[in-house]
């Protein structure tokens, strides 16, 4: 286990982003020059983008006044004992020392801006399972985080947001599975921004090697300020020939945080990509997971479900570009506006001319508590090849009278009924998570709806 100690100073705590920002913090991490180089390009990208024009407002977030930078005072460990109360008592409460014991491969914590704890079981470890912070990661295996760092996956030019992302990143999680190695039990970890009015930038990068098999889990949260605060963080997955990789997200970001993430995944022949993603926070969302399928029957699945409340925009779908034959994606998605929020589907499909025999399940569902609540639906199909099997739903409603009188005549309160309807609603997603995690999402949609369906 490396530990890693970056002394405070002024710097870390500027607000604001600038170029000398950028080459502190590559400096004070120890970065080989390619990575500094690399954080420069995706600055000068930022710097010279204007802001997205498309999807839900961001003119609340004020990026000028943003810290950008927090480190913690302490360095890495893999002992809970050695944190400070401060922390542990946190990550305690969001049950992840808990969680590790039970259930957990490996975990790996985050406190703002840099990794507080990571670990990974023993018998994992001997099978050549590599799980490591990112920042450590630069360092033990550099010719591997070089090939797949922000290369052929994310690009720092994608879009304004990925050129932050890349100028800024710190912490976050680094997984690699050899070959033909069934990881076995999840890997997890957790995010945790606690500095008001900042910024959180965490990278994941996932290389499962041919047939191979890994389950990932992240989660997220924030306490509320009353000032903006953002996090834009970077998922890349490779998944190579004949290899499955599970990635759950459930992020519980608090309502005065802007979600920007990026997430995408590269799936090459055989290889299988599960998204399952659950949203019950922020004040606005933008993300869209996508699959990229190079090869011959790789695969691509999307499942999400969110939760629109006062004051809530969450602009979600996913994007899946077919490039090889054979191969197949579906996405279906799950939102519920409730208290005036707003919750949007924007998905992207697109089949290349390369790519025969695809078949495509786009499947769309809103479910609206109340009459000043909103949901819209963007779909996006391009299909460029006639032997293609393409189908796309889309449904809205609201809870029927019929369901809660039917549900009330066996002996449930209205309130329990319009809760039943809810839980039934969002099933899919819940079922498709493991037991733990399935307990705290529909605790968290539960709580969501306490003021909604009472």
């Amino acid at each position: 286990m490396i530990s890693r100690k970056i002394k405070q100073n002024t710097a870390h705590k500027e607000r604001g982003i600038s170029l000398a920002l950028v080459k502190h913090i590559s400096i004070s991490k120890n970065e080989p020059d390619w990575m500094l180089k690399k954080r420069i390009k995706a600055f000068r990208y930022w710097e010279k983008t204007p802001m997205p024009s498309w999807g839900p407002g961001l003119s609340g977030l004020d990026l000028e006044n943003l810290t950008y930078y927090v480190e913690p005072e302490i360095g890495e460990v893999d002992n809970w004992e050695k944190l400070p109360s401060e922390i542990t008592e946190t990550f305690d409460k969001l049950g992840i020392p808990k969680a590790e014991r039970e259930y957990l491969g490996g975990v790996g914590a985050q406190y703002d801006s840099g990794v507080v704890y990571h670990k990974i079981k023993q018998d994992l470890a001997d099978k050549g399972v590599i799980f490591e912070n990112m920042d450590t990661a630069v360092q033990k295996y550099p010719d591997l985080v070089k090939k797949y760092f922000m290369t052929t996956c994310i690009s720092v030019s994608d879009h304004k947001f990925a050129g932050l992302h890349g100028a800024m990143w710190s912490g976050g999680t680094f997984i690699y599975v050899p070959k033909g190695v069934k990881a076995g039990p999840p890997l997890q970890a957790y995010f945790r921004m606690n500095q008001a009015q900042s910024g959180q930038f965490e990278h994941t990068l996932i290389i499962a090697d041919e047939f191979s098999d890994v389950e990932y889990i992240e989660g997220c949260s924030a306490p509320r300020y009353n000032t903006s605060s953002l996090h834009a963080g970077g998922v890349e997955i490779h998944v190579l020939k004949g290899a499955r990789v599970k990635y759950s997200s459930i992020e519980n970001w608090s309502k005065n945080t802007y979600n920007l993430n990026t997430k995408k995944a590269l799936v090459y022949e055989d290889g299988s990509i599960e998204w399952l993603n659950g949203n019950v926070g922020s004040h606005t969302t933008m993300l869209y997971p996508a699959s990229v399928l190079l090869g011959k029957r790789a695969r691509s699945e999307s499942l999400g479900v969110v939760v629109a409340g006062v004051g809530q925009t969450q602009d979600t779908g996913s994007k899946v570009i077919h490039v090889a034959p054979d191969t197949s994606s579906i996405i279906h998605s799950k939102s519920i506006s409730k208290g005036g929020g707003i919750s949007n589907y924007r998905g992207s499909v697109r089949v290349l001319p390369s790519a025969d025999n695809v078949q495509v399940s786009v499947d769309c569902d809103a479910l609206i508590l109340d009459d000043g609540s909103g949901s819209n639906t963007y779909p996006s199909i391009k299909n460029e090849n006639s032997r293609t099997d393409i189908a796309h739903e889309a449904r809205v409603g609201k809870i029927g009278e019929q369901e809660v009188f039917y549900i009330k005549s066996r002996g449930f309160s209205e309130e329990e009924a319009k809760r039943l309807v809810v839980n039934g609603f969002v099933e899919p997603v819940i079922k498709a998570l493991p037991l733990e995690y399935a307990l705290e999402l529909n605790k968290l949609i539960e709580l969501e709806m306490k003021d909604s369906i009472g």
